[in-house]
This record gives structure tokens, sequence and C-alpha cells, in this order.
């Protein structure tokens, strides 16, 4: 188990929340300006050349490397930062600012017209290394810590960390890799979407480091330990089903493909079941129960939207605005919101939590009706009038109410 930070928290926890918790106000508040550009087209002449395309990117990143990744950055450093390191804190912070500068030049280059074109992997040119340089000097700090506690750490404990700092390695390059305009995934022919296996492949990623965050937070196991064994052999299965789907641009017509994306569905009971074994403080409950629903909406959304018939209708609607949303300010945010808490030792009041949670589904449902609605008029949804006029107006409150929550929540958890 690590040893506490300041206020309780994990070493290097408050940098991470400090930084992640900017970047998601700074990301909302360009969130608002995208959807007032949505009601009022014309009030992008005021900020001309930064046009509604050169925003986009730096919502959409600010979010993902920024208030997505930085939690679970807190939480590789609580789990490999030297408590005992008098430097240990100062360390954390010139990890966290080396990836939230990498990611303020990112947004300047965004901005200034510089971008693949590939939503979330928008770096290129100059901004391209950037981002994995920042991952390097990470990596430079765990590895480091690593080394200097290698005698204090069990050898289990050790093998661990040396696995993943093996891991951790190979993901700058990949990124900078993905980044190459000419480099693209399968494909499904008949959606123009992401495959069956690519979506279960990436899902069962992320559900792999979601398992491994309570021992990474060094929470006490009540019943972990014991969940741990049908846990794990699970998600290797899953990841045998994986191995046998088909590869390459495959179409969601085919049965395999469904069939393999089925498999997810055992994840909407085993991943709270997992959490549950762990011993969670009182403040991150509640964002845990939260993330639970959340959870269950999108893998079944997921699965549900990747059938045929459905995919066609609404995959490139505001559906699958809708549903990133689900997945991003729903599930992740409350993974999120639970992965603070243990970081900084300190809860937020139940007010930014409700205003947070009420607003995203207020903002995702507006999401899907503005889908639906765009699926049966298409001609109407572009001319702006209607019912699409209002819906796109109400989206816009909800944003304001999430970006306000957004705020509050920075205050309350880095200024107190």
């Amino acid at each position: 188990m690590n040893g506490a930070g300041a206020n309780g928290g994990r070493p290097g926890g408050g940098a991470a929340a400090a930084h992640s918790l900017g970047w998601l106000v700074a990301a909302n508040a360009v969130g608002v300006w995208l959807a007032v550009l949505l009601v009022w087209p014309g009030a992008g002449d005021a900020l001309a050349p930064l046009t509604f395309g050169r925003w986009a990117p730096v919502h959409l990143n600010g979010q993902l490397y920024g208030w997505c990744a930085l939690p679970l950055v807190g939480a590789l450093l609580a789990w490999f930062l030297d408590p005992r390191h008098p430097s240990a804190e100062r360390h954390a912070a010139l990890a966290v600012g080396a990836w939230s500068l990498a990611l303020f030049l990112g947004c300047l280059a965004w901005l200034g017209g510089v971008a693949s074109g590939k939503p979330f992997v928008d770096w290129h040119g100059w901004s391209r290394p950037l981002l994995p340089a920042a991952m390097h000097v990470l990596w430079a700090f765990l590895a480091a810590h690593t080394w200097w506690r290698r005698r204090r750490l069990s050898r289990v404990g050790l093998a661990a960390r040396l696995a993943v700092l093996g891991l951790l390695l190979a993901v700058p390059s990949a990124l900078y890799w993905a980044s190459d305009r000419s480099v693209y995934p399968a494909v499904n022919p008949d959606s123009g979407g992401a495959t069956g296996t690519a979506l279960l492949g990436s899902t069962l990623a992320l559900v792999g480091i979601y398992l491994a965050l309570p021992a990474m937070l060094g929470l006490a196991p009540h019943a972990g330990s014991r969940r741990v064994a049908p846990v794990l052999g699970a998600w290797l299965v899953c990841w045998v089903i994986f191995g046998l789907a088909g590869k390459g641009d495959v179409s969601h017509h085919a049965r395999g493909q469904i069939a393999a994306l089925g498999a997810l569905l055992l994840w909407i009971p085993l991943l709270p079941w997992a959490w549950a074994g762990w011993a969670w403080p009182a403040g991150a409950r509640p964002w845990l129960r939260a993330a639970t629903f959340w959870w269950v909406l999108l893998v079944t959304s997921g699965w549900l939207s990747f059938l045929p018939g459905w995919s066609e209708r609404f995959k490139f609607t505001h559906v699958l605005v809708g549903h990133s949303h689900l997945a991003m300010a729903g599930f992740v945010a409350s993974v999120n919101g639970a992965v603070l808490v243990v970081l900084t030792g300190r809860a937020v009041g139940s007010g930014v939590f409700r205003a947070w949670q009420a607003g995203t589904v207020a903002l995702v449902g507006l999401m899907f009706a503005l889908g639906v609605v765009e699926h049966l008029d298409p001609a109407g949804f572009l001319g702006g009038d209607g019912v699409a006029r209002v819906l796109l107006a109400l989206r816009l409150v909800a944003g304001i109410v999430l970006a306000v929550a957004s705020f509050r929540w920075w205050r309350e958890t880095c200024t107190r």
C-alpha cells in the first residue's frame, strides 16, 4: 500500500488532480463555445480564423489527453513513487507539468490549423512528437522511483512494476505511429465505423486498466483478493475471443463480429463486482455507483448500436456523439471522480456530484434525441430550424451546467 501524501491522499495526487480538473474546466469552456456556434453560427465571425473546425480538436483532445488521462497518470504516480523520497512530490509535478505543457502546445498547433485530421490523434507536424516526449519524461520518473525502492518492494510488486514499465515504454512510439495520416485501423465496410474486433480489443484494454486501479491506488482488499482469479480468468477468455475473431475490414453483419463484441456484456456485472472487493473511501462511493449506472448504459447501447439496422441509421449522427459523451462525461468522469477522491484525500460536495450527473444525463439524452431528428429529417436538421434548433439550444444549457460544475469541482478539490 502506498504512503499517503498531503491531506491523506497519495504521492503526486495533488498535481494530477489540479492538472486534470484544470483541463476539464478548459475543455468544457471550449465545448460551450462550440455549442454556441451550433445555435448561432454567425458568432464564430468574432474569433475568425479560429473556426469551429479549429476549436473542435482542442475540446476533444483536452478532454481525452487532459481530463480522461491525467487521473490515470496520477494512479501510476501513486503506485510507482517512493513516498520516502524527499523530492517525490516535485517529481510528480514535473511529470504532470510536462504532460500538460505538451497538450497546451498541441492546442496551439490545432488552433493554428496544424492537425492530422484524425479525431483524437490530431498530433501532426511539429506537435507530433510532443506528447510522446512527455510520456518518456513520465516513464523516466516511474523507472527511477522503481529503482530507488527496489529493495523495499516484494518480488511480486517489483515484477509487476517492471512489467508495466515494459508496456508503458511502447506507448509513446505507438502514439507517434498512430498519428501518421497514412495509418488507419480496420474499417467496417458496411458502416464506415470500427469493426467489432477493434471495439472489443480497445475496450478490453480499458477494462484491464480499470481492474488494476484499486491496487494501483493502494486500496485495501477486503474481498478483492478472492475475486482476482475469476475476474482475471474472464478477462483472459475475452482476449482469446478477440484472437479468434476476424481481423481486417469485417462487416458488422458477420455473426462472429456480433458475438465477439457481445462478450463485453459479461463485464456489465463483472467490473462493478471487482471494484466492490476493495475498500474505497466513503467519498468515492457515489462516483462508483454513478460509474456503474453509466457502464451498464455504455456497454448495452454500444452493442445494440453495432447490430445491423441500427448501425446504418445512427452511426454518424448525433447518436454517436451522445454515445461518446455517455462514455467520457458519464462513465470515465465518474470513475475519475472516485480516483481523485483517493488521490487527494478530499471529497467534493453533493452539489457538484448531482450537478455533474444531471448535466450529463441531459446532455446525453439531448444528443440521442438530436440523432433521431437528424435521421428522420436530415434536410430540416441541416437547416437548423424547428425541433433541431430547440434541442441544440437545450444542449447548450446542459453544457453550461457541466462547465459550471467542473469549475466548482476544481475549486473544491484544489483550492481548499
